[in-house]
């Protein structure tokens, strides 16, 4: 009721009246539950359990449910294309429309290239320590100013780690340089499988047994001797710290510079493919951080001298190039093809995993059986946790940890050995008997013994055999890569016929074996001194596997 005197009526009740409102809407409510609860409309959703672990067949329902996940995620995009192409549609319409109306309209802008291109081609610019001919340069730099060359090999694969264009080069250098082999990683091969590279290789050049350390170094004396005080004055001998055949090395370079009665310091180039171990072993001989060192292929960009010892300096250089023309296998272990962006981490794997046994990987990496790469690298990513959202899991970076394993120093696999090793086509028994002049290889070999004893070497069960491709084609002519070769015309044709019929002599012979079907390059010597230029690529290894290019996986092959 509106008293008088005030603008609005009053809203005040008595107790009685508001308890009965309030009593009315709780039997209100209390009947609207009751209605629902019959109807069986509110009930509240049980939450889905998922799949519990001891139902049969789970992995094939989670399989299933992905399907369908990835299915309706497929007709979500194409709508938003569909929508997408219309709206384009629309508005090429609106623009003819507006440019037959207005004839003085300017023309459409040309589409501009992407940011990833733009990126690429600033970085070239900027920096030109990456491109190919500067790396062919500065390790022919290193070629000319070393006394020794000391080509490391990976003891998991010394063949493929072998660049016949380098070791020809170094032959024919001036200044009667002497080659040397370094085996290193010797602790992720079987000794047997070490002893017999090492017989191997002693048949041409001498070599070393080494194991570098893979502990991140000081980068000081001074943090270098605080290290060891902290220690007092013990040599940490762990896996990752402990270096091997390093006194073997010095002392076998000492006694050669004393021998020769050089003058000043010892010359020692360090060459080979990327991830070797180059900078690691100049780490591990130095004692501190001297070179720059990491699992990232490519690092070392310019050579870089290092005084080891008195009358002992060491060269670091950047990795071999590799020549395009390689078979895939050498290419994913060898190059930097992933980091180029020429290959993508998925194919590097898949030309992996063929070459290896399936039975030794799953026990390797602890994963069931699979049908494909793909099926591996899901299998790979779930066991180290590698999952995106919702599950699905994360082919691209269980991929790039499985080549990491497969470059760095960690996993354990290993290439066999030949039972009748023979001579390269550009080594002779005069050259070979020239090139071991000058080292004490009797202390060499008890250098080696002594490392064999020293180091902790895996199973011969527990590691991974590859089938090693051979040498591996390497390119060290500072000219500018990636120019596509001229095909032949008819007038070069004609003219090669008749040097065939003049008895010309070929440059390259292949010879194909009936075990590996590969053809094996042979290389005349010749006594021109020059910088060797591939002018014949090395022919790609074709093998059955290769026909299947299908890689995917066929979920409805476990529901026929």
């Amino acid at each position: 009721m509106k008293r008088p005197g005030l603008k609005k009526a009053s809203k005040r009740v008595s107790c009685s009246k508001r308890y009965k409102i309030q009593k009315k809407v709780r039997e209100h409510n209390k009947k609207l539950r009751k209605d629902a609860k019959k109807k069986g409309v509110g009930k509240k959703v049980k939450k889905d359990i998922g799949v519990p672990n001891k139902a049969p067949f789970k992995e094939d329902i989670l399989r299933e449910a992905e399907q369908r996940r990835s299915k309706l995620e497929e007709e979500k995009e194409k709508k938003k294309l569909a929508k997408q192409q219309e709206r384009a549609q629309k508005r090429k319409k609106e623009n003819s429309a507006s440019r037959d109306a207005d004839p003085k309209a300017k023309k459409a802008r040309k589409e501009l290239p992407s940011q990833e291109v733009l990126v690429k081609q600033m970085v070239e610019q900027c920096d030109p320590r990456n491109s190919k001919k500067h790396l062919c340069s500065e390790l022919n730099k290193v070629i000319d100013a070393s006394d020794i060359i000391v080509e490391i090999l990976d003891a998991r694969d010394p063949l493929g780690c072998r660049c016949p264009q380098l070791e020809e080069a170094v032959l024919k250098g001036e200044g009667n340089k002497k080659l040397l082999f370094l085996l290193n990683k010797i602790d992720l091969v079987p000794k047997e499988n070490v002893e017999k590279w090492l017989q191997c290789l002693q048949l041409e050049f001498p070599a070393v047994a080494f194991k570098a350390s893979t502990q991140q170094q000081d980068k000081t004396v001074q943090e270098k001797k605080a290290r060891f005080a902290a220690l007092n004055g013990v040599v940490d001998q762990t896996k990752g710290v402990a270096c091997y055949g390093s006194s073997s090395l010095l002392q076998l370079l000492g006694d050669y510079a004393n021998a020769t009665g050089r003058e000043g310091s010892l010359k020692v180039g360090l060459v080979g493919f990327p991830n070797v171990g180059k900078s690691s072993l100049i780490n591990s001989l130095k004692g501190m951080r001297a070179c720059n060192a990491g699992v990232q292929r490519g690092i070392t960009r310019c050579f870089q001298d290092v005084h080891i010892s008195k009358n002992v300096k060491m060269i670091d250089s950047p990795g071999i190039v590799a020549a395009q023309s390689n078979p895939k296998a050498a290419m994913a272990l060898r190059s930097l093809q992933v980091e180029d962006k020429q290959e993508t981490v998925l194919e590097a794997v898949r030309t992996l995993l063929k070459q290896c046994n399936k039975q030794q990987v799953m026990l390797q990496y602890n994963v069931p059986d699979f049908r494909n790469s793909l099926e591996f690298l899901s299998f790979f990513a779930k066991k180290r946790g590698f999952l995106q959202k919702g599950g699905v899991p994360n082919t691209e970076l269980a991929a790039s940890t499985f080549l990491n394993d497969w470059t760095g120093a960690k996993l354990s696999y290993h290439c066999k050995a030949p039972e009748k090793p023979s001579l390269a086509p550009y080594l002779s028994e005069d050259i070979v008997r020239e090139m071991q002049k000058g080292w004490d290889l009797d202390k060499l070999r008890k250098g080696n013994e002594e490392t064999l004893r020293s180091v902790k070497f895996p199973n011969q069960a527990s590691s991974i055999v590859l089938l090693s491709k051979g040498p591996t084609a390497g390119v060290l002519s500072d000219v500018v890569e990636d120019i596509p070769a001229p095909e032949p015309t008819e007038e070069d044709m004609e003219g090669s016929c008749e040097n065939k019929e003049a008895g010309g002599v070929k440059e390259v012979s292949e010879e194909v074996t009936a075990e590996t079907d590969e053809p094996q390059i042979k290389t005349p010597v010749t006594n021109k001194q020059a910088k060797v230029r591939l002018q014949v690529p090395v022919p790609v290894n074709i093998d059955l596997s290769s026909v299947h290019t299908d890689d995917t996986y066929d979920f409805n092959t476990d529901f026929k």
